[in-house]
């Protein structure tokens, strides 16, 4: 057996792997990939290292607990956010433009990358504040900025941060809902699962199932975005 110090492996578990040596952004962004492809529910360190092409150990370096891979997730994601953001900064303009495009640019990179979404979520209400990736907490402190910017009085600033922060992510979960039950069906009531729906129980939602499952995309979400700027911001120009 190989020897042992403080209860960690002899052997180092080597982190060059097919892709070169191993980094953080790159164990994230292999992360993304699989849960991208294959979903949520196929991620873990085993199936992440053959990704990789390392052993599975050589992840905890950088990810120390599936919990804390998760949480990579979001960073991944809020990171995307970051980089869509800076990239179109010049064309948005005062407060309430970057508070509107903010909230397209997080719509765009979540239906991207809809098997994370639920991430938004879970982690967010299992992990403190303090403990959230550092991207997740610019991108809070982003749009508390707007708000001030916007001229939000800060005795108000936490209404509206919470109004929009409702409206976006409610709008995402809703959206981006699974609704499909059979991916191979070209009929839409079959692909659906209607059949499976009473229609004498839940008429309102068989009727309407069809549209409900197209999604909203920029400009419904847009529109809630404004009606809620409208009424936060002292200056509604």
């Amino acid at each position: 057996m190989a020897a042992r110090n403080g209860g960690s492996p002899g052997r180092r578990a080597s982190d060059r792997g097919k892709y070169g040596r191993l980094s953080r952004e790159r164990v994230l962004a292999a992360a993304l990939e699989v849960v991208d492809r294959e979903g949520l529910s196929a991620l873990s360190m085993r199936r992440l290292g053959a990704e990789l092409g390392v052993e599975a150990m050589a992840l905890y370096r950088y990810a120390p607990s599936k919990d804390a891979l998760l949480d990579g997730l979001v960073e991944a994601l809020y990171t995307e956010i970051g980089e869509v953001l800076a990239a179109d900064a010049e064309q948005r303009g005062g407060p309430r433009a970057e508070l509107r495009g903010t909230a397209v640019a997080t719509y765009r990179v979540a239906l991207a990358h809809p098997h994370v979404v639920p991430l938004l979520a879970t982690r967010i209400l299992s992990v403190p504040l303090a403990r959230r990736p550092h991207a997740v907490l610019r991108e809070h402190e982003r749009v508390l900025a707007l708000l001030a910017g916007a001229g939000v009085p800060e005795p108000a600033a936490p209404t509206a941060y919470r109004a929009l922060m409702s409206w976006l992510l409610g709008y995402l979960f809703v959206d981006l809902q699974a609704m499909t039950d059979n991916p191979e069906e070209t009929d839409p009531g079959f692909r659906l699962g209607l059949h499976r729906i009473p229609a004498q129980d839940f008429p309102q939602l068989r009727r309407l199932a069809p549209a409900l499952a197209e999604r909203g995309g920029d400009a419904e979400l847009t529109t809630g975005i404004d009606a809620l700027l409208d009424r936060l911001l002292p200056d509604a120009g």
